[in-house]
C-alpha cells in the first residue's frame, strides 16, 4: 500500500478504532492493548482526557484517508534550561503493513518542525529496549542516546 501523500494531523473520534488497532498489533510493548468492544470505553475515555487536555496532542498520520500510524506529544516545562519547554514524544506506531515506507519519519519529521516552531528546547522519546530496529531508525533522523529510562509499574 504504497501511494498517495502522508498527511499528519490532529486525531478525531471517528479515527480512535484504527488508532487502537495499530496499537493492538504491537507484540512487542506488552501494554495490553486490544481491539475487544468489551475495552472501548476505556479508549474513548482517554482520548476525551487528551482532548481537554492542551499540552498533550494525538495525532494520525493518513494516506489516502487510511490512518497508517499515530503518535502522541506532550509538551513539559521545567526549571531545569532555565525553564525551558521540551516536547516528548510517546506511542509511536506505524501500522505494520505499511512500515519501511517513510510514515515513522514523516511522524518524526513533524514533531521536530512543530516544535522547532514553538521555540523548544528540544525533542526526546523512549523506546522499548528491545526495539533496536527502531533505536537505528530514531539514530538516522538525527536523534542521540543519551538517558537510561526507569519504570514503576503500579498496575
Amino acid at each position: 500500500m504504497q501511494a498517495g501523500t502522508i498527511a499528519i494531523r490532529r486525531a478525531t473520534e471517528n479515527d480512535l478504532d484504527a488508532i487502537v488497532a495499530i496499537l493492538a498489533s504491537d507484540d512487542v510493548g506488552g501494554h495490553g492493548d486490544t481491539t475487544d468492544e468489551a475495552a472501548r470505553a476505556d479508549y474513548l475515555a482517554a482520548f476525551r482526557t487528551l482532548q481537554q487536555t492542551p499540552r498533550e496532542t494525538l495525532y494520525v498520520a493518513e494516506r489516502d484517508g487510511e490512518v497508517v500510524g499515530t503518535f502522541q506529544t506532550l509538551l513539559t516545562t521545567t526549571l531545569s534550561g532555565r525553564g525551558s519547554t521540551a516536547m516528548i514524544v510517546e506511542a509511536v506506531h506505524t501500522r505494520s503493513d505499511c512500515r519501511g515506507q517513510g510514515i515513522g519519519a514523516a511522524m518524526i519529521r513533524h514533531c521536530v518542525a512543530e516544535a522547532e516552531r514553538q521555540g523548544l528546547r528540544l525533542v526526546q522519546l523512549t523506546s522499548n529496549a528491545r526495539r533496536t530496529d527502531a533505536h537505528r531508525f530514531y539514530e538516522r533522523l538525527g536523534f542521540i542516546r543519551s538517558h537510561f529510562g526507569f519504570k514503576y509499574k503500579l498496575k
